[in-house]
């Protein structure tokens, strides 16, 4: 089938700094290493087919925002490759949404961006505010919205221009249950069409009605990749037993993830 989305070896590294002094130095003295190193991703490796839909699965922190920032254009991979066949939108509370406009700017500066025409970004327009269910909040600032209303408005213009790829972050998380499940039915229509969807929830439940194959991520790391049933199986029993962890025990687990991390870079 002809390939989607592919990931190579993707990393993302970020420099930690325990003062602003330190950033300062990083910057003006490029001999010497200033600040610590965190990897959000490390080495990670799929693909996706066309019509695939995908659950990006794992514990906060895990490094889901940062693979679907990736894939979207958002930010930059540090290492490794990224190779996007067709548009891809990415739907997440704040993102791409300008808090000094109001909904309907935002909306007209998003198609124009994308390309759109005066007489199609008018044709649209309606059909996003409609959709959106806004009213007259449409004409305020959205520094003005709620989480809910946010993501009312990034969904509503991302469905509405069509995109090959849509990636959808934690944005049915906000908000009321009715246009969660409208939000859901528009999905449906996208994978009846055969578009590829990335979808990051932290409701198992949503993942098992609407993913055919699963992506675990364990401290930027794959854990496993696969169909969706086996993934998310495996994935709730470490869960099960991750959630009765005392603090101690998860610092313990954490620490002991990044004691793998240490090892394998310092051997790449």
């Amino acid at each position: 089938m002809e390939k989607s989305v592919i990931v190579r070896n993707v990393s993302k590294r970020y420099k930690l700094y325990g003062r602003k002094l330190e950033r300062l130095k990083d910057l003006l003295i490029p001999r010497k290493s200033y600040g610590k190193e965190f990897f959000a991703l490390r080495d990670v490796s799929f693909e996706a087919e066309k019509g695939d839909i995908i659950g990006f699965v794992g514990v906060n922190g895990s490094g889901k925002s940062t693979l679907s920032n990736i894939i979207a254009g958002v930010i930059p991979e540090t290492s490794g490759e990224v190779t996007v066949n067709g548009q891809a939108a990415l739907i997440a509370v704040n993102i791409g949404l300008d808090r000094k406009l109001s909904g309907r700017e935002n909306i007209e500066l998003k198609l124009l961006m994308l390309g759109f025409n005066k007489k199609e970004i008018s044709e649209l327009e309606e059909e996003i505010i409609e959709f959106s269910e806004l009213g007259e909040f449409i004409d305020q600032p959205v520094k003005s919205y709620s989480s809910g209303m946010k993501s009312r408005l990034g969904f509503s213009i991302s469905v509405n221009v069509d995109p090959d790829i849509l990636i959808i972050d934690e944005a049915l998380s906000v908000g009321d249950k009715a246009f969660a499940e409208k939000s859901l039915a528009k999905m449906m229509e996208f994978k009846e069409a055969g578009k590829t969807m990335f979808f990051v929830s932290h409701s198992i439940g949503q993942m098992r009605s609407f993913c055919e194959k699963a992506l675990w991520l364990e401290f930027g790391e794959v854990k496993m990749f696969g169909q969706a049933g086996e993934v998310l199986d495996e994935y709730e029993a470490f869960l099960d037993n991750y959630k009765n962890m005392t603090k101690k025990e998860k610092k313990k687990f954490q620490k002991k993830a990044a004691k793998k991390r240490s090892k394998r870079q310092k051997h790449s």
